[in-house]
Formats: structure tokens, sequence, C-alpha cells
């Protein structure tokens, strides 16, 4: 077919070709004109240089995620509470999720700070896919829990049931694709993983063509909370089990979120992943540091911004102290958080630090495990 076009195209052309040459018998004794030299106006050319240096002088890259989960939305709501003016820029970057975002923090230009995982950072390690990855990433504080969702098709009773069959793992380099992945195989269970947006995804649920997705957001999640009830998909559990002790933790899905796909005063148990505010790991003096230190500055000095409305619910959740397992925190953190609890006598916290900031504040292992098992004590009592 292409052939046919270019052959045709040919019989267009030809004619006025060989019309052009016979009526030019004679030769062409002028010169052709000169060339016009043409430049397009730039900042430096305008006198403009000024302007360029106020627009990039305070202006910081936060990597945040795909627009159907939570990161970006954090990611905005970071740059309306600390945007100010020419003091401070803070510019939200729409990415493919958590994994893909460590390697925009080491790679891509811009990317000062992201947002991500604490699974995806031990993965990386783990592999070994970057060198010196602890010492080139350091946190600025743990953020949120990120909740997994299982999102089954009617005819799926239970996550055993997904043997064999295709499952939506979101795009690569989300937090789906990685913490899915772990999940299925720390589970034994083989699925056949399918890659593609979540909205799709949906789609793809509706004619049978995928049989769940796997979503790791902050609840309640809005392309979740628009799933009808007559879709008759519903959340399968995620039971707590030792082989997610190393960095998950307890959590569950309520009807009061997802009202539509769990029935009145129900519970759908799953883990939930402790969110990273990360940052490279600038040295002191550079130009990309004197930034990062501006934006870490007025995270801690704004950071009660974030507890009132419109914000995000889950910023109730933060505490700015908590530890996170084998990171580091960079120091210009560490050096306001203790500037932070001096001014304040105690701990850097919310009002109402949730049960899973407590169990990832724990040192010892052995803390952690009971910590644990007192939760899944109380969430008995509540049924």
């Amino acid at each position: 077919m292409r052939l046919s076009r270019v052959w045709l195209a040919g019989l267009v052309v030809a004619p006025f070709c060989l019309g052009s040459a016979a009526w030019s018998q004679a030769p062409n004794t002028q010169s052709p004109p000169a060339q016009v030299k043409r430049t397009t106006p730039t900042a430096a050319t305008e006198g403009e240089l000024d302007n360029v240096a106020r627009v990039n002088n305070w202006t910081v890259g936060v990597a945040g995620g795909l627009l159907e989960g939570t990161f970006i939305r954090f990611a905005a709501e970071l740059a309306k509470a600390l945007d100010d003016g020419d003091n401070l820029r803070v510019l939200p970057i729409v990415t493919y999720g958590a994994a893909e975002n460590v390697n925009d923090l080491l790679y891509l230009k811009g990317v000062d700070i992201a947002i991500t995982g604490a699974d995806v950072f031990d993965e990386y390690k783990k592999n070994k896919r970057f060198s010196n990855i602890e010492k080139r990433i350091n946190y600025i504080s743990e953020m949120y829990v990120s909740e997994f969702h299982l999102l089954a098709r009617p005819e799926i009773n239970s996550i055993k049931d997904l043997a064999g069959k295709k499952v939506g793992f979101n795009t690569k380099g989300s937090a789906a694709n990685l913490t899915g992945r772990i999940v299925f195989e720390r589970l034994g269970i083989p699925v056949e993983a399918v890659f593609a947006n979540q909205s799709i995804a949906l789609e793809q649920m509706k004619t049978g063509e995928l049989a769940a997705l796997v979503h790791v957001v902050g609840k309640p999640n809005d392309l979740l909370t628009k799933v009808g009830k007559d879709s008759g998909f519903r959340f399968l559990p995620l039971k707590y089990e030792d082989k997610f002790a190393d960095y998950y933790l307890p959590t569950e899905l309520t009807s009061s979120e997802y009202p539509s796909l769990i029935p009145a005063n129900g519970r759908v148990e799953t883990i939930g992943v402790p969110v990273i505010l990360a940052v490279y790991n600038w040295p002191p003096g550079s130009d990309r540091q004197r930034r990062v230190e501006r934006f870490i500055e007025y995270y801690f000095k704004r950071f009660e911004t974030f507890r009132k409305p419109p914000y995000h619910p889950k910023w109730r959740e933060i505490n700015l102290a908590a530890k996170v397992p084998g990171w580091t925190r960079y120091w210009v953190a560490e050096q306001m958080l203790a500037k932070s609890l001096a001014a304040s006598g105690g701990p850097v916290t919310t009002t109402a630090a949730t049960s899973a900031e407590a169990a990832a504040s724990l040192s010892d292992p052995e803390e952690q495990k009971l910590f644990k098992e007192f939760l899944d004590w109380k969430k008995q009592q509540k049924r």
C-alpha cells in the first residue's frame, strides 16, 4: 500500500518536473538569490537575561506521578502551599510514578525532589540497579501511607482466583507496577501482567479483557470513587502477613471511603506502603542545594498549612519526625527537624498521628511486630 502511494505521488509530480524541463531548454545564466539569514529573538538578544535568572533562581522541580494517582495531587499541593513568588517556585511534574521517580531524581534535568515509596528504594538497592543509591538519594520526611487497592470483576472472589489471569499493573514505573509485582511474587500467585493507564484498565475490566487491576494510591482515590455500584466490581482483601513485615503496614479500605464498592459499614483488609518525600543529595554550597534548602525551610515552617482544608486529609497523618528504615535523612532536613523540635519542646507531629506512623517510628523489629499484632486485635474489636 505504501509503495502504491509513492508510485502515485511520482505520477503526479513527474509531469510538473517534465514540463519544467521542457520549458527551460536554455541554460539559466542568473545566479541564485542570496539566502536570507534569519535569527529567532531570544532572551539574550532582547536584553532579558535578568528575567531568566529571576525565574530560574529559586525554582525547584518535584516529580509527582500520574494524573489518576495521589502523588501528583500532593506535588501540586506542595506548590500551592510553598510558592512564594520570586522567593520560591515549586514546579510539580507529571511522571510515570513511584518507581520511575527514583530514576528521574537521578538523571532527569530539573528534578530535585520526588515523591516515591519506601519499597521502591529498597527494591532498587536489592537489585543493584543504581550504584550507591543510598548515598545519592536521601529523604526529607516520611509522608502518608498509600493503600494497596486490588479491584476485581464480579466472578473473582479472592486473590487466589487471579492465578493465570490478566491483571492490570498500571504503567511501567508506577507504584502499582512495582508493589503489585512484589505482592504477587511473595504470595506465589502467577498472573499475566498488563501495563496500561488505569482509566484504560477500568474499561478493559468492563469488557472482561482484565480480571482485576492494582492501584497503589492514598485513599480515597478519585478514579475509584467514580466506579459505579452497577459495575459489580469489588475490592479483594489482602491479609497482612509476616512476609509483608519488612516495609508494609496493615490497613483497610472502608465503605465511607468507597460507598459504591464496599457495603455499608464494611471493611476490606489490605496493606499500606509508606510514601517518602525524597531528595537528591546535592553537595553543600551548590546551586541546586541552596534551592532545595529553601524548599525544606518552607516545608517545615508552613507544614501546619497542609493540615487544613482544602488540602488532602492524608496530610494530617504525617509525622515529620518519623524515621524511614534503610534511608538517610537529608542533612538540611535533619537540621530543620532539630530546630523544630527545640522550638516546640516535643515531637514534630500532628495531633492525631496514625497507627501506621507509630508502627513505622518503632526501630526494634520485635516492637513493630507486637504493635502490628495490637492493630490486628484493635480491628477485630471494631467489628
